[in-house]
C-alpha cells in the first residue's frame, strides 16, 4: 500500500494514450475518470492523444498530436510537448496505438522529464513479422526507461517485480468505468418493460465487449442449458458490439456468436443493446437480476467491466481468478467457477437465481468490495507514486 503525504504539490500532468473519449474502449475510459479525479485534487492533468479521437468531454483538457499510426514523428513530437509537464502517464496497451510498430514503444527513453508506465495489460504488440522475443523486450525497454511503473493486477506486477531494470514498481487497480448514476424516475421493471422482458424471466448480463477471452461461447451455451431445463432465462450483453481500437473487440467473432446462438437455439433469448451512453449503461446494469462474466482467464481486478459490476451491487458470477486475489471471496462477494464451463456457469445462475439470501450476501458483499477501488483513492494512489519516483 502506497503511503499518500499529508502535502503533495500540485502537477502538471499529461496522460499520453492512444485511446480516449469518445472512442470506446476501457483505456480511455480509465484515462478519463482518472484525469477527473486527479483535477479534483488541484493537479492540472491534459490528454495527449491522436488525431483520432474526435470531441472529447469538455472536463480534461486534450492535445491530439499524433496519427492513427503513431509513427516516429509523431513520438518525436509528443516527447516534445511533454517536456513543459512535471510528469508523464503513458498509459499502455498493446492494440491502443494504432498498428503497434516500435515507435511508442521509444516514448519514455526520449522523454527529458519524469515519466510512469501504466500497463493495463502485459499483451505483447505486434510490431514486425517474426518478431518474436524483441515483442517482450519492448514492453520491458518502456518500463526500464521510465521513472516508474504501475501494473493493474498482480499476475502482471508478479511478471515485472523480479526484473532488475525496472526502478520502481507498484500494483494499483483499475476502478469502475461506469458509476452507479442512472437516469432520473428510473424503475428497473419499467426498463425490462420497454425491452420485452417480463419481471419474472431470469435476467442474466454480461457488461463489455466479447471477444475470446471473454467467453462468450461458455455464456451462450450456458443459457442454451438453461433453456434446455425450461428455465425461463434471457442475456442481456450491455455495451457495443466492437472497441475502437482493440482488434480482438472484432465483428467476425461476434458474428461467431450470433451463429452459435442460431445453432443453439437462443437467438431470441439474447437482447443487445449496442453502445450506451453511461447513464443509459448503469440503468442497464441495475436491471439484471445478476451479472455473468465468465472470463477465460479469470477474474481481474484490471477488468473495468467487472468492476463496474460490483459498483452496482450485483451478484456476480465469474471465473477463478489465474493468481490469488484475496479479495475476492466466494459465497461473500462473488460466485466463482472454473472457465470454459458452461455447466459449471448454468448451474451457478441457477443457484443465485433460486437462493434469495445467498443474492442479498453477494450483493452487500459486491458493494462493499468496489468501496477499496474509488476513483478518488487510485488517483491519490497514483499522486503518490508520482510524487515518490519524481527526481
Amino acid at each position: 500500500m502506497i503511503h499518500i503525504s499529508p502535502i503533495i504539490p500540485a502537477m502538471n500532468i499529461a496522460f499520453v494514450t492512444g485511446e480516449y473519449p469518445p472512442l470506446q474502449g476501457g483505456v480511455g475510459d480509465f484515462t478519463y475518470e482518472l484525469a477527473k479525479a486527479m483535477q479534483s485534487h488541484g493537479h492540472q492533468v491534459t490528454v495527449i492523444t491522436s488525431a483520432a479521437v474526435g470531441e472529447s468531454p469538455v472536463e480534461v483538457g486534450v492535445l491530439r498530436l499524433a496519427s492513427s499510426d503513431w509513427t516516429r514523428r509523431d513520438v518525436r513530437r509528443v516527447a516534445k510537448v511533454a517536456s513543459d509537464f512535471d510528469m508523464v502517464n503513458i498509459q499502455y496497451q498493446a492494440a491502443a496505438f494504432g498498428p503497434m510498430r516500435l515507435p511508442i514503444h521509444s516514448l519514455s527513453k526520449r522523454l527529458s522529464t519524469n515519466s510512469v508506465v501504466t500497463f493495463h495489460d502485459l499483451r505483447v504488440p505486434y510490431l514486425f513479422p517474426k518478431a518474436g522475443p524483441l515483442r517482450k523486450r519492448a514492453l520491458y525497454s518502456m518500463a526500464a526507461h521510465a521513472n516508474g511503473t504501475i501494473t493493474t493486477n498482480p499476475q502482471d506486477y508478479a511478471e515485472l517485480q523480479p526484473n532488475p531494470r525496472i526502478q520502481h514498481l507498484v500494483d494499483i487497480p483499475i476502478g469502475s468505468n461506469i458509476p452507479c448514476d442512472p437516469p432520473e424516475q428510473y424503475a428497473p421493471l419499467a426498463w425490462r418493460t420497454a425491452h420485452n422482458i417480463a419481471s419474472d424471466t431470469v435476467l442474466v448480463g454480461y457488461f463489455g465487449f466479447l471477444n475470446e477471452t471473454k467467453g462468450g461461447e461458455t455464456l451462450f451455451r450456458a443459457i442454451a442449458e438453461l433453456k434446455r431445463q425450461q428455465v425461463d432465462v434471457k442475456l442481456l450483453l450491455i455495451g457495443g458490439e466492437t472497441g475502437s481500437s482493440d482488434t480482438a473487440n472484432n465483428a467476425d467473432y461476434n458474428a461467431h456468436l450470433n451463429q452459435l446462438g442460431a445453432e443453439l437455439g437462443i437467438s431470441e433469448l439474447v437482447v443487445r443493446t449496442g453502445f450506451l451512453e453511461q447513464q443509459a449503461t448503469s440503468a442497464a446494469l441495475l436491471a439484471c437480476d445478476m451479472m455473468a462474466m465468465p472470463y477465460r482467464d479469470g477474474a481481474s481486478f484490471r477488468r473495468g467491466t467487472f468492476m463496474a459490476c460490483l459498483n452496482h451491487a450485483k451478484p456476480t458470477i465469474t471465473t477463478q481468478p489465474q493468481v490469488p486475489l484475496p479479495q475476492l471471496q466466494h459465497n461473500s462477494n462473488s460466485y466463482l467457477i472454473p472457465p470454459d464451463d458452461a455447466t459449471a456457469l448454468a448451474s451457478a445462475i441457477k443457484t443465485v437465481h433460486q437462493d434469495k439470501a445467498l443474492q442479498q450476501t453477494l450483493s452487500r458483499g459486491a458493494q462493499a468490495l468496489s468501496a477499496n477501488f474509488t476513483w478518488d483513492k487510485i488517483a491519490l494512489d497514483t499522486i503518490a507514486f508520482f510524487a515518490k519516483v519524481s527526481n
